[in-house]
């Protein structure tokens, strides 16, 4: 869980390096942090009540999961992703949430599936309405649902850190209602696909959704950079 003024520890607790980690990715993800910008470690310490020794081992862990890039005489910073590695990123969740929706419509038990089922429907009660917020938050809930129906917690961390860097795009995506609409109509194929059981349609048709998200980028105002 991401640090809060109420989570910041008290005189005696101790913040761990998980804790900053999550910390600073739960501001990547939400833009707090944009691509470039340069992380001052004294303002971490004075928002978290952390030691300077557990900042920097957050942001060297960071660094290794491709968040931040440090650099020699101006520390830490926010990575910028170029369209190529947007593209690798893509092709990487195409893969993985392939194999989550195809074993979680063989493995998934009735318990998730009508899990599923219910954050569906709320996902179309959103149609027509372009809010964006609330359909961005339950897009995210009904991926991290089938992540979890797939059984596999190697495909859930490897997805975790790929989704993180572009948070704020699939929120960006969702700002166009026929966007939106696109998106849920992906949604309700796959989600049908789960409930049936059919494993083979519901991994086609994640791989089509997320290659639709990837072809979506193409109409977002972003700066890229190689």
């Amino acid at each position: 869980m991401a640090l809060t003024p109420s989570t910041i520890r008290k005189p005696g607790d101790a913040v761990s390096a998980r804790d900053i980690g999550e910390w600073l990715r739960d501001r990547i993800r939400r833009g707090r942090f944009v691509p470039g910008q340069r992380l001052i470690e004294a303002d971490i310490i004075r928002e978290t009540g952390a030691s300077r020794s557990r900042v920097r081992e957050a942001i060297q862990r960071l660094e290794s999961e491709g968040l931040l890039v440090i650099e020699e005489f101006r520390g830490a910073s926010v990575k910028r992703f170029s369209i190529e590695e947007l593209r690798q990123i893509y092709r990487a969740r195409m893969a993985l949430e392939g194999m989550a929706a195809h074993d979680f419509a063989l493995l998934g038990g009735q318990d998730q599936k009508q899990a599923l089922m219910a954050i569906q429907e709320q996902l179309n009660t959103c149609e027509n309405t372009a809010d964006h917020e609330r359909f961005a938050a339950l897009n995210d809930e009904w991926h991290r649902l089938i992540i979890e129906g797939g059984r596999n917690d190697y495909i859930g961390t490897f997805v975790q850190r790929l989704r993180v860097p572009l948070y704020r795009l699939l929120f960006a995506t969702f700002y166009s209602s026929e966007r939106l609409d696109l998106a849920n109509a992906g949604h309700r194929k796959i989600t049908i696909a789960i409930v049936n059981g059919d494993a083979q349609e519901a991994e086609r048709l994640m791989r089509e959704h997320i290659e639709e998200g990837l072809g979506a980028l193409s109409g977002i105002d972003i700066e890229f950079h190689s």
